[in-house]
């Protein structure tokens, strides 16, 4: 705890509180203190325990993902408000944990929003990697239904996923694509020169062009 406040930077952590984030420890850094420590389950759990977000986030990198059970792992979601603490549980740990199809269904239906989006966020998985069971017409139909006027995490959760059945499903592409034209969800979101936007229909388009060149 004293190495991570002795890494502490005014500049980071001002850039890191206009994301939401309350932290001032440069990720790189941050990953340079895990890549020493290795992988440590029960240091991992003390420094979760003492719900900082520079320690969380570290405890995230040294854990063993599979050692969580799935009541563990729904605690730690709903204590995780921070959104780096949030995305990196559910990508560097959720998805690598048995319990996974489990919370994914448990949290999609869940009326916390910010419990939700970690749901989409493994529906968004399962569309690209494991489709299969899926009813991704019903995917749709929610979306279509409910993006609009999602708070802002759960918003973004769902046009993720909206992008990701539009970009590897063609025989849902031209719905995809429509659902976005119609709500127009992150169609004015700031992109920077080089970067792919948000807005799903664009998104979608984009990388289906790039995978159909050589």
């Amino acid at each position: 705890m004293a190495e991570l406040a002795a890494l502490e930077d005014p500049k980071a952590r001002a850039v890191n509180e206009r994301h939401g984030d309350d932290h001032g420890v440069n990720l790189s850094k941050l990953r340079a203190i895990a890549k020493r420590l290795k992988t440590q389950q029960e240091l991992a759990r003390q420094l979760w325990d003492t719900g900082d977000t520079a320690a969380r986030l570290l405890a995230l990198l040294i854990c063993r993902p599979k050692a969580f059970d799935r009541d563990e792992l729904d605690a730690m979601l709903r204590q995780a408000r921070a959104p780096k603490v949030h995305d990196w549980l559910v990508n560097y740990v959720v998805k690598k944990n048995p319990s996974a199809e489990d919370l994914r269904l448990a949290w999609t239906a869940d009326p916390d929003p910010v419990v939700a989006s970690a749901g989409w966020a493994l529906t968004t998985e399962r569309v690209a990697k494991k489709p299969d069971g899926l009813d991704l017409a019903g995917l749709l139909d929610v979306i279509e239904a409910k993006m609009k006027d999602a708070p802002d995490r759960l918003q973004w959760a769902m046009n993720a996923c909206l992008a990701q059945i539009g970009i590897d499903h063609p025989e849902h592409r031209a719905r995809a694509i429509d659902i976005g034209e119609r709500l127009q969800v992150l169609k004015d979101y700031p992109t920077s020169p080089g970067c792919t936007s948000p807005f799903a229909p664009t998104w979608i388009t984009e990388i289906v062009s790039r995978r159909a060149t050589p």
